[in-house]
């Protein structure tokens, strides 16, 4: 499917299941930031190794791809690699809701128990030394 970006330039849309397929030694598709990506060609002059590349083929690479820090020469080289973009109905299916970071401890389990256990091995210590 083909239709237009915001500057009026053509845009190839693939469905995820048509980059899934693409997961072979013959034809090495990656989706970075919803672009879908041919690595094949660029498979043996990755620097990390054609291997890091192949794990994330068919799927999405993007939090991969950024948690790296690639140099903005390596985003220049991956822009000239750009085939398309995945489908906007197949978007959701990769982006990871994000969760709001939940409060796992509060004043009681910061400051409370460890008081509580500092109590109880002091009250042991003393009857311990006391016996003696």
């Amino acid at each position: 499917m083909e239709d237009k970006d915001e500057n009026g330039h053509a845009v190839k849309y693939y469905r995820l299941s048509e980059i899934e397929e693409r997961n072979s030694f013959k034809s090495t598709w990656i989706i970075i930031n919803h672009k879908v990506y041919d690595v094949t060609t660029f498979l043996e002059e990755h620097p990390g190794g054609e291997e890091v590349l192949r794990e994330q083929a068919g799927g999405d690479a993007t939090e991969s791809f950024e948690d790296v820090g690639h140099s903005s020469d390596a985003r220049e080289m991956a822009a000239n690699m750009v085939i398309g973009e995945l489908h906007p109905d197949d978007r959701l299916k990769i982006d990871k809701p994000s969760e709001p970071l939940k409060e796992t401890s509060s004043w009681w389990t910061n400051w409370l128990i460890p008081c509580l256990a500092a109590a109880v091995v002091t009250v042991m210590y003393q009857m311990y030394t006391s016996e003696k």
